[in-house]
């Protein structure tokens, strides 16, 4: 079932406690899914395509490889990522976002906006 934004503000108005707490269930699901610190980042890293493990890590300032590669792991096991193992010498890894972690892009293009018009305001810069 699709809630429109209009249709929330309504019912939040006319909802008891314990409805109210049920609706808040899908948010807290995305938020438990993409909380954190680099997973947002990780996730607009790959939406421009395919990338070895060490391009994504070059793509975002501070992240450690062993961060990185938790945080790979648990957005595989949400069906955000999928990880591709090449039989190479070495062996080559690459990662993309799946077709249901593409669904993310929306989301991740409006914070990013969001974000650069907050930037703005706050410090006066671009």
């Amino acid at each position: 079932m699709e809630v429109e934004e209009q249709d929330i503000e309504n019912l939040q108005a006319e909802l008891k406690p314990e409805k109210y707490k049920q609706m808040l269930l899908p948010l807290n699901d995305a938020l438990d899914i993409l909380s954190g610190k680099w997973k947002l980042q990780i996730i607009f890293s790959l939406k421009l395509g395919r990338k070895r493990f060490k391009e994504i890590q070059r793509s975002i300032p501070g992240i450690t490889p062993k961060m990185l590669s938790k945080e790979l792991k648990e957005l595989e096991v949400n069906e955000l990522a999928q990880r591709f193992v090449y039989d190479t010498k070495p062996i080559k890894v690459e990662y993309e976002l799946t077709d249901y972690g593409q669904s993310l892009k929306s989301v991740v293009s409006e914070l990013y906006k969001w974000g650069a018009a907050h930037r703005k305001r706050i410090t006066g810069k671009e």
